[in-house]
């Protein structure tokens, strides 16, 4: 049998676009989701791809993003302390005493813990990380992966972003809600952060910061960690950052500093497989923001379009 070489190519290659773009229809899609303004407790579907890490012990430490089926999005400082056969995952919970009955499952091992490599444990640069699930989950109206911003994504000033997680409501407080908590807080420029956090902590690239500069009464908190930061464009929902730190918190002289995920997408990539994440360009100044599909992808399914009709 004669074995085609273009053809045969450009179908391996389209395996590899169909699996990015089956990825881009399912993410950062919230059917349930209908939040305009305000904060407080969250309702079940609202955040499907927010995840509740545990200890084995069954202790909430940090929060997560589900990203595909098989990984999950975090803080590197998450996971100084705890290495993956001590992690286990809740997906599609909102309450992390009473029943969830739109949760199907248990919860997921994790597989392995990938923190970058780059790291700083001190200044809290590149701190980022990915699990890897020991299991696959299956996408619902109550868990769904989110879409990534993709490189060079602008978020500016004022942006609407909205941030999740089981953190502290009060920083003085000992007291951890038991309902997933939303709040709306705007983007600041990363001019502004630094000022604002000068001679206190270097704010740099990889950074990116939002709040109430001040004002200060929303922010992340203590076991928020790790959680996502998201934003909306139409009708998908971006994340933006990952909870990494902040001086207290919701203090009017400080704002809240997340992890810039779009700095990062060759390197999730790197480690994500055949079938990564759906990135998405967001550009908050800009009304048509487009998804991150290369055009060479384009050009060579069209490559392989052309193809078939010698056949």
């Amino acid at each position: 049998m004669k074995f085609n070489s273009t053809l045969s190519v450009a179908a391996i290659t389209l395996l590899y676009i169909t699996g990015s773009l089956c990825q881009l229809d399912v993410c950062g899609r919230a059917p349930l989701n209908n939040r305009i303004v305000g904060g407080g407790d969250a309702t079940a579907g609202d955040w499907p791809w927010q995840v509740s890490i545990h200890t084995v012990n069954d202790n909430h430490i940090c929060g997560g993003t589900l990203i595909t089926k098989d990984w999950v999005l975090s803080a590197a400082h998450c996971f100084l302390e705890y290495g993956y056969s001590y992690i286990k995952m809740y997906f599609g919970r909102l309450s992390q005493s009473d029943k969830n009955p739109n949760v199907t499952s248990g919860p997921i091992r994790a597989k392995q813990i990938i923190n970058h490599s780059d790291f700083d444990n001190v200044t809290y640069d590149n701190d980022i990380a990915l699990i890897q699930l020991s299991s696959s989950v299956t996408f619902s109206d109550y868990i769904r992966p989110v879409c990534l911003a993709a490189a060079g994504s602008v978020f500016g000033a004022g942006t609407e972003s909205w941030v999740t997680g089981w953190g502290l409501l009060q920083p003085e407080s000992t007291q951890f809600p038991d309902t997933l908590q939303e709040v709306m807080i705007p983007i600041v420029s990363n001019s502004a952060c630094a000022n604002a956090y000068k001679g206190i902590r270097n704010i740099t690239s990889n950074m990116i910061c939002a709040g109430l500069l001040n004002q200060g009464g929303k922010d992340a908190c203590k076991r928020d960690s790790g959680g996502p930061m998201v934003s909306k464009n139409g009708s998908l929902w971006i994340q933006s950052g990952v909870v990494s730190f902040g001086e207290k918190c919701a203090e009017p002289k400080y704002l809240g500093v997340f992890t810039r995920v779009s700095q990062y997408q060759n390197w999730i990539k790197s480690y994500t497989g055949s079938n990564p994440p759906g990135f998405v360009q967001f550009n908050s100044t800009s009304s048509s923001n487009l998804r991150s599909i290369p055009s060479w992808y384009i050009a060579i399914f069209v490559i392989y379009s052309l193809s078939l009709s010698f056949f």
